[in-house]
């Protein structure tokens, strides 16, 4: 055959194909809303129609016998209808993957959960179903974090409302106490007064510190601290307190450790502990404080004290802002049964910040009749 004939033979069958894929375009256009079956069906028996359509227009031309064209029309018939069934078969799997994808957005959409089912029509869909399990697990854990972060803001607005209240209507009595000469003893009142107003400082401080953990916007200042030096200082601010309560606060622990850390904010985290334990110790009881190195290098700040455990359910909240116990401390430990629970809950919270800027951990355990916090810190935060 001369390469004129080639030509030929190619352009009959361009000419063909060309013919039939238009046809088929228009089919598709037409059927842009229906079925992805359908489309699929289109698709197949275009490519079929625009292959037998050309090389039976050249096969006309070649073929003598009308035997020989009868035998090549049934071999395509039935090669056609095979390929018009995996296009119907392929469609169905390819539906089915659809219906999955658009009910898993749905489940996403109202925070539920998806599975992924364990075949798919291929490797890529099953990987992309196992990615929207994914980002559903993700997208749930994030409202849940949400959440709990809203009502722990709504705790925090309700517990500071009320514990703004007491000092402020102490201050109001006195003032007025004050103002109309009824005071039987004013200089006791001045007192009062400050320590009333010292309260109220603090716990502000507290709100700002707060806001600037929660912001990103706390600033570390980063020095070489001797641990012994920082914990004696907390432990000699402090005592005052613990002794007016007759409770044994005292140190223990390594006295040459050192770290880079923050000197004000890492006293202020430990400075908070302490005062959490005093506050919930029994009097006669003891809170020790230690320094101590971690297996794995990390320094180890300790404070336990003999407050009675915390539920363990509780366990997981405590270092929640606006947190309080869901039930009381043991008895023995709490003569008037309030329970670890008093104040707004933020300076655990703050514990909890400042630790997180250091690149360290804050944790809490159960010990035998009290509870141990523990922070732990890095030798080189930056690093």
């Amino acid at each position: 055959m001369t390469a004129p004939t080639f030509a030929a033979v190619a352009g009959i069958a361009l000419a063909c194909a060309l013919v039939v894929g238009a046809f088929g375009l228009l089919a598709l256009r037409l059927l842009s809303r229906g079925s992805l079956v359908t489309q699929l069906i289109v698709v197949a028996f275009a490519t079929v129609a625009s292959v037998v359509s050309g090389t039976a227009a050249v096969a006309s031309l070649m073929y003598l016998s009308t035997h020989d064209l009868t035998v090549f029309y049934s071999v395509v018939v039935v090669a056609g209808i095979v390929s018009l069934v995996m296009a119907a078969v392929l469609g169905r799997s390819l539906v089915r993957d659809n219906q999955y994808f658009r009910a898993a957005a749905v489940s996403i959409g109202r925070g539920e959960s998806v599975t992924s089912p364990d075949r798919h029509t291929s490797t890529e869909f099953a990987s992309l179903a196992g990615e929207l399990a994914a980002t559903a697990d993700r997208l749930t854990e994030s409202r849940e974090r949400e959440k709990r972060i809203e009502t722990s803001r709504r705790e925090i607005v309700a517990w500071i409302s009320h514990d703004l209240r007491t000092p402020l209507a102490g201050i109001r009595a006195m003032a007025e106490a004050l103002e109309d000469g009824m005071a039987p003893d004013p200089e006791r009142y001045y007192v009062q007064i400050r320590g009333q107003v010292d309260r109220l400082s603090g716990m502000v401080d507290d709100l700002f510190e707060l806001s600037k953990i929660h912001s990103g916007a706390l600033q570390l200042t980063f020095e070489r601290v001797a641990l012994y030096d920082l914990i004696s200082d907390t432990i000699a601010d402090l005592a005052p307190v613990a002794l007016a309560k007759s409770l044994d606060l005292r140190f223990e622990g390594e006295r040459g450790l050192s770290l880079q850390a923050d000197a004000r904010e890492l006293a202020r985290a430990v400075g908070n502990l302490v005062m959490n334990a005093i506050q919930h110790s029994p009097a006669g009881s003891a809170i020790v404080v230690s320094a101590t190195r971690h297996v794995d290098g990390r320094a180890v700040i300790s404070v336990v004290d003999a407050a009675g455990g915390i539920p363990e359910q509780d366990l997981p909240r405590v270092f929640e802002a606006g947190w309080r116990a869901s039930e009381p401390r043991t008895a023995s430990a709490w003569g008037t049964g309030t329970g670890r629970s008093g104040g707004a809950g933020l300076g655990l919270a703050i514990v909890e910040g400042i630790v997180r800027a250091h690149a360290g951990q804050v944790t809490v355990t159960n010990v035998h009749n009290g509870c141990r916090f523990e922070l732990l810190l890095p030798q080189h935060p930056l690093g």
